[in-house]
């Protein structure tokens, strides 16, 4: 008689929980926009959430601690005229969030602790640099104030909120990208574009350093995210249209380490992955349920734990940075679900009978202090992101208001020629006298007073310059 051996993991009874009513965020009119983004963007402070607005694009921000139904006075964040696409809060500024549009730009924004009354329509920086509408910002996992934006026009640009400068540009998708995904430190990152390809970017050499021509078999679109090891971990469709995901090695791609068929659907998957405890969670949009897996170095590499289900569809998700959870409840991670007016915090929690912290749960996550500052990460210096314990709780930073500090383009232009009109005397003249020799002039030509005799200029108005002619 055979007995079956179960793979030992802490992780394989984690089960997922939705909060009670009065702990979700109600009237919320999420957007309907046709883009595969989240439409949220949480961290420890503040839920964002794209929504539907007339006369332009907007987002909401709402501090975590107001729950319940939203007042309809509370200001929305309102500065792009084309609907927003994607959000992203910065990890190193819990105040500072990107956003970026159809009208072909991306914003940076400073959000107060204390929201007002009135809309916030100034941002503290505008990214112009793309042709047409930008579906993707990301920030740099370690150095302070990179962002990265991807476009319809098929370019990456990297960006120095700090300066408001484009600081690498990308031009090596022949056409629209779906994802991009940095790595742990940020030396790489990964991408899936509509040619079917995935590839793996070096930004400070301006090249893609490794390629793979269709890890999934089907046209629908992908999505890839670097693990802490270094691999990748991507979802799509096989030729029969089932859902997919895929384990690939960058270093050898003509074989992944792992392939799995999940089901039939149309949503594509969005993958959320917790490098702490090597765990990814795959929600699909139009999809009322999330997996998730742990990813392992022995066979068959991804493991299948449970799913959590519930009854209505999700238009969204956010994924809280693990800075953000509650340790005193052995949670793990929290997800933040869109509906079509209200998004729900769903617990991710390890049972545990001990009210004590538990270290094996919880090792050093990153923090929000960055490892680099812009300079250094562009001479081509790699850090691992700063870690802090998790042993006290969340404990929010001290507001860091982002300054921009812009190049003046002035200085680098060339001289203005002077013109002319310039070259002689009468230009040091003043104003006032210039002026009265036009009006001498004009009151006397024939065809203003023909009674008037055309009359030399009174020795007054003439200029000691043109006396010497």
């Amino acid at each position: 008689m055979s007995r079956s051996i179960v793979r030992q993991s802490k992780f394989r009874h984690v089960f997922g929980q939705a909060g009670k009513t009065e702990q979700g965020y109600d009237d919320i009119r999420v957007s309907k926009v046709t883009w595969d983004s989240s439409f949220c963007a949480v961290n420890p402070k503040f839920l964002a959430v794209i929504v539907e607005s007339s006369g332009g694009g907007a987002f909401l921000v709402l501090p975590l601690s107001k729950m319940g139904r939203l007042d309809k006075n509370h200001p929305l964040v309102t500065g792009h005229t084309g609907p927003v696409l994607d959000i992203d809060w910065c990890p190193h500024n819990d105040n500072i969030l990107a956003s970026c549009s159809e009208d072909t730009t991306a914003m940076v924004w400073q959000i107060p602790d204390q929201m007002g009354t009135r809309p916030i329509s100034e941002p503290i920086v505008v990214l112009e640099g793309h042709s047409k509408r930008v579906g993707i910002v990301t920030w740099h996992p370690t150095a302070r104030n990179i962002l990265l934006t991807a476009g319809s026009d098929n370019l990456i640009i990297i960006w120095n909120v700090g300066t408001g400068e484009a600081l690498i540009s990308m031009d090596d998708h022949p056409d629209l990208i779906y994802n991009v995904s940095w790595n742990r430190n940020g030396s790489l990152f990964c991408t899936t574009c509509k040619d079917r390809r995935l590839r793996v970017c070096d930004p400070r050499k301006r090249e893609v350093v490794a390629e793979r021509m269709a890890p999934h078999d089907g046209i629908r679109p992908m999505r890839a995210i670097f693990t802490r090891d270094g691999n990748l971990f991507t979802t799509g469709f096989t030729r029969m249209s089932q859902r997919e995901l895929g384990l690939w090695d960058p270093t050898s791609f003509e074989e992944p380490i792992a392939l799995l068929e999940l089901d039939t659907s149309n949503g594509v998957l969005l993958p959320y992955y917790d490098p702490d405890t090597n765990m990814v969670y795959l929600c699909g949009k139009g999809d009322s349920s999330i997996r998730y897996f742990e990813i392992t170095e022995e066979p068959p590499y991804v493991h299948y734990l449970s799913t959590f289900s519930s009854k209505e569809p999700q238009r969204g998700m956010g994924f809280m940075p693990k800075r953000g959870v509650d340790v005193s409840k052995c949670e793990i991670a929290r997800l933040y679900k869109l509906h079509d007016k209200k998004c729900e915090p769903i617990a991710m929690t390890v049972p545990r009978k001990s009210d004590l912290f538990q270290d094996d749960l919880y090792p050093d996550t990153a923090g929000s202090d960055p490892a680099l500052e812009p300079e250094e990460w562009l001479e081509g210096r790699d850090e691992d992101p700063t870690l802090q314990s998790l042993r006290d709780g969340y404990v929010p930073p001290k507001s860091r208001e982002l300054k921009v500090a812009k190049k003046n383009v002035l200085d680098s232009r060339p001289t203005t020629r002077r013109s002319m009109s310039s070259c002689d005397g009468s230009a040091n003249l003043p104003v006032s006298h210039t002026l009265s020799v036009c009006l001498h002039y004009v009151y006397n030509h024939p065809f203003i007073n023909p009674h008037s005799p055309m009359s030399p200029l009174p020795p007054s108005l003439i200029s000691p310059s043109s006396r010497s002619h």
